[in-house]
């Protein structure tokens, strides 16, 4: 097809001052973006680090009532580590973040070890642990009457 006086022919395609521009703008976000991703990291792995320790403890209170046997979740807080006590591997919670037990003195063990112990009708020894980074925090605290496991913030 010819193209006549009606329908001149168009150029498909970019100028080199439009790619210019966005090459700009795309360097300019990639300067500005990982200061503000390294900002909110910290409170991302403080959020995470709250939700693993719910799941351990409710999956903790879980084969407590499966088992018909007591079982206990175990938190080293100098060493950022949380387990269950029936041998699962231990977990580790990012560097910078402080945490503080609070729980019956009867589970509490030498160099910063504890627990919280379940038992096979659902109830625990109660208790809560506090995952702190600056001035965020949650509290994920067990109820000992039921046993159950909520997040609270506590920033």
């Amino acid at each position: 097809m010819k193209s006549s006086p009606d329908y001149p022919s168009r150029q498909i395609g970019f100028t080199l001052a439009e790619l210019l521009l966005v090459m700009t703008i795309g360097a300019a976000l990639m300067a500005v973006a990982p200061p503000l991703i390294q900002k909110a990291l910290p409170g991302v792995q403080l959020k995470g680090g709250a939700r693993e320790i719910a799941a351990g403890l409710r999956h903790v209170r879980n084969q407590a009532v499966a088992t018909h046997e007591s079982r206990r979740f175990m938190l080293d807080v100098e060493r950022l580590r949380y387990w269950s006590e029936d041998g699962s591997k231990r977990r580790s919670l990012p560097e910078g973040i402080e945490i503080e037990l609070f729980t019956a003195e009867s589970e509490l063990e030498d160099n910063g070890v504890g627990g919280i112990r379940f038992f096979p009708d659902g109830s625990s020894t109660g208790g809560s642990v506090t995952l702190r980074h600056g001035e965020r925090g949650y509290k994920i605290r067990v109820d000992w009457l039921t046993g159950q496991v909520e997040i609270i913030d506590a920033g």
